[in-house]
C-alpha cells in the first residue's frame, strides 16, 4: 500500500510541477495533458510495482526485466520525449526534429523530475547535468539536442525565472 500511495503521490506532484511550468511558458493545453498516460493501467501498475521513491520506477523495471512495458507505453503517447520522434526508414532508425513547443515541454519535464527526485539537492544545474550524463546514449535529432541543451544551459546560468522569460520571449515568440 505504501508503494501505491508513494507512486501516486510522486507522479501527481510531478504532473502538477510540469503543468505549472508549462503554464508559465504559455503552453496551457500541453500542461493540462502532460503525462496523463501515467495514470493508465499499464504505466501506473508498473510504477507501483517498481516504486522506490528516489528515482523513476522505469529504471528499476529495466534492471529487473531488461525492458519496461510502462516506458514503452509512455514514450509512444507523449510527444515531449525524444524517443517518440524516432522513425524506422530504409536507412534504419532516424531521429526526427521535435517541434519547439514539445522541446519546451521536455525542458519543463526534466526540471520537474529533477526537483521531485533530487528534493533538497536540486539546483539549477541538476537537469543539465542529468541530460549531459545520458547524452551519449540518445538518438536525438541534432537540432532538438541543440535546443534542449541550450535551454538547460540557460537555466543553469541564469535561473528558472530567466529561463522561462527567455522561452516566452525568444523561443516561443511566434506561437
Amino acid at each position: 500500500m505504501n508503494r501505491f500511495f508513494g507512486h501516486l503521490s510522486t507522479i501527481t506532484r510531478h504532473k502538477i510541477k510540469v503543468t505549472l511550468l508549462c503554464f508559465r511558458c504559455g503552453l496551457y493545453a500541453q500542461g493540462i495533458k502532460h503525462d496523463l498516460s501515467k495514470y493508465s493501467f499499464v504505466e501506473f501498475w508498473a510504477g507501483v510495482r517498481y516504486y522506490q521513491g528516489n528515482r523513476s520506477p522505469i529504471d528499476r523495471e529495466k534492471e529487473v526485466k531488461g525492458y519496461s512495458m510502462g516506458w514503452l507505453h509512455h514514450k509512444g503517447r507523449n510527444k515531449h520525449h525524444w524517443e517518440y520522434w524516432l522513425d524506422n526508414s530504409k536507412n534504419g532508425i532516424q531521429p526526427l526534429e521535435m517541434p519547439v513547443h514539445y522541446v519546451v515541454e521536455m525542458f519543463c519535464d526534466r526540471v520537474a523530475a529533477s526537483q521531485i527526485y533530487m528534493k533538497d539537492r536540486y539546483d539549477d544545474c541538476s537537469a543539465l547535468n542529468y541530460y549531459r550524463n545520458g547524452r551519449d546514449h540518445v538518438l536525438i535529432h541534432p537540432n532538438t539536442d541543440q535546443l534542449i541543451l541550450h535551454l538547460l544551459t540557460y537555466l543553469s546560468e541564469h535561473g528558472l525565472d530567466a529561463a522561462i522569460a527567455h522561452i516566452r520571449k525568444d523561443i516561443l515568440k511566434n506561437r
